[in-house]
């Protein structure tokens, strides 16, 4: 028996069927053809191959990667049956496939964030000196993260890592390196650096570097980002995004952290040469203070010398007024009332005598 629906039915059954045979979902591969941009909305494009052409309908959401007519991609989508009858695909993600789409893409994208200011030079930030605190998004399986930890643990020590386990390459790997980045940005203990990496491998490996998602994510991040991707021929839109990039995950280790043997040989030479300026400083300081001593003794010896010149010259005027000293002369001292008739008491050099007055004359001076 022939089964019969009406048509929403129909469609409603169409759209299931598909679920059932597809999961959910489909990649679908093909070139790029009659896109049109809606933004800040969606985005429609066909996807064509020699003998066929499915239409595609996208939410700028998910075109993380800019696409042009023209360009090899395969995409995730769910196919569905619309409910005017129109068939499509209700693309999820994007991915450009081989070397000239994947440059393609990159360039438009790199075009676009480049006019925004996204990397601009006058964003980047400093990492720390000496980091303690560091974050690490990157696959522990991973040679390169593997390096990363080696050499960072050669240079330097003390340093708590905090890791986020994620894919870097593939379908979910971009999204993972989102939520990690978002993740270590809202921790009460916030990492000194964020440090995103990933080995070498080919362009397709390396293309969720090139996500816009992600790609924003490392150029909003409140902690300072680092990336180590690829080999030194490689260039992702992260790596212009990040504050700093080192050429590889060994390279990273060697930019963010100092080699401890190199610090303490400087810290050797600046110990030597501290103690050095401190001899020659208390040198000096003797030095001076031994002339300020010397400068000192002689001003008080000099004041000394003018205290026992002045005491005996006064004591010279007290010897020119002693009584004795006269008598010595041979001076004589009268003591009484000189009056005539009076007796008067005489003393000179060896003897006191008593006499009357008989006669007094008035001297004048001539």
């Amino acid at each position: 028996m022939i089964p019969r629906f009406s048509v929403s039915n129909f469609i409603a059954v169409v759209n299931q069927t598909f679920d059932v045979a597809f999961a959910g979902m489909v990649e679908v591969e093909g070139e790029v053809s009659s896109s049109k941009s809606y933004p800040p909305k969606y985005a429609f494009f066909d996807l064509k191959d020699d003998d066929g052409l499915v239409r595609c309908f996208v939410g700028f959401s998910n075109l993380r990667t800019p696409i042009e007519d023209g360009m090899k991609v395969v995409v995730r989508a769910m196919p569905a049956l619309r409910d005017k009858g129109a068939f499509s695909l209700n693309v999820q993600e994007i991915r450009p496939l081989g070397k000239g789409s994947l440059k393609r893409s990159f360039d438009l994208l790199k075009q676009k964030l480049t006019v925004e200011g996204l990397f601009s030079s006058e964003r980047k930030r400093p990492l720390p000196q000496y980091p303690q605190r560091v974050a690490v998004i990157s696959s522990t399986k991973a040679a390169g993260y593997a390096d990363f930890m080696k050499i960072s643990r050669e240079r330097w020590g003390g340093v708590k890592f905090v890791v986020a386990n994620v894919n870097v390459q593939g379908a979910n790997a971009a999204d993972q390196a989102v939520r990690a980045i978002s993740y270590f940005n809202q921790m009460s203990e916030s990492p000194d650096v964020i440090v995103l990496i990933r080995g070498g491998g080919s362009a397709e490996d390396l293309a969720s570097f090139n996500d816009e998602k992600l790609v924003r994510a490392v150029a909003s991040s409140r902690i300072p980002t680092m990336t180590g991707i690829g080999h030194e021929i490689d260039e992702s839109l992260c790596d212009l995004a990040a504050d700093v990039r080192a050429a590889t995950p060994s390279n990273a280790a060697q930019l963010l952290f100092p080699d401890k043997r190199e610090v303490i040989r400087h810290l050797h030479y600046r110990l030597i040469d501290a103690k050095d300026s401190i001899c020659r400083a208390i040198e000096e300081q003797s030095l001076n203070a031994t002339m300020l001593q010397k400068e000192a003794l002689k001003q008080w010896s000099s004041r000394v010398d003018a205290a026992v010149n002045a005491t005996l010259s006064q004591q010279k005027v007290i010897a020119e007024y002693d009584p004795e000293m006269a008598l010595r002369r041979g001076y004589a001292m009268i003591k009484g009332d000189l009056q005539i008739g009076n007796i008067v008491e005489i003393t000179t050099k060896d003897i006191i005598m008593k006499a009357r007055i008989e006669n007094s004359e008035q001297r004048y001076d001539n």
